[in-house]
């Protein structure tokens, strides 16, 4: 799935990118700090995804190091996957996403104002994420660090097969005789 041709192909048209922070939420009987509340997003210790989604099309989607996940590793990623001539790029207002205008056309939405404004939006790649998500709570229960990578490429290849039609021998990739 890690290899599949989808994920492999430069997106083009209107490019959702986000991020999201996969991990179990600390008990709460182990917490050393003396009952602070944990961090979220960028201040936790989960480790990081950043995806791409074509509306109407196909994610990519790849875990990150906290040192990745700046203007430089997120250009790198977005130019790597993405038509830059023949797209439009959106995002959230993260600070990593800043001068992406420089390299293709981008718009933002501010999500402390609204979540919405018109067509400038990242709701699909936030539903991306609830799925991805609900798969670790629901069916895999941890991702490890180790195979983050294959659990999120599982994710990308049943997202971008979800319109394929399904038979025993086209999930396995077999030959019928």
């Amino acid at each position: 799935m890690e290899k599949d041709p989808k994920q492999s192909r430069l997106l083009f048209g209107i490019i959702e990118a986000d991020e999201t922070y996969i991990g179990g939420k600390p008990r709460k009987g182990n917490r050393k700090d003396g009952g602070k509340p944990n961090k979220r997003g960028r201040g936790t210790k989960k480790t990081a995804v950043v995806g791409l989604l074509e509306r109407g099309g196909n994610v990519i989607a790849k875990p990150f190091t906290k040192r990745n996940l700046c203007h430089k590793g997120l250009r790198k990623f977005i130019t790597r996957f993405v038509d830059v001539n023949g797209s439009v790029l959106m995002t959230d207002e993260y600070k990593g996403y800043n001068g992406m205008s420089k390299l293709m056309l981008h718009a933002s939405v501010n999500h402390q104002v609204q979540y919405a404004d018109g067509i400038i939006h990242t709701n699909s790649i936030e539903g991306f994420w609830s799925l991805v998500k609900r798969a670790w709570y629901g069916q895999h229960h941890h991702y490890s660090r180790k195979y983050m990578s294959l659990y999120i490429s599982e994710a990308c290849f049943k997202f971008n097969n979800r319109k394929a039609p399904v038979s025993l021998e086209s999930a396995l990739g077999l030959m019928v005789a």
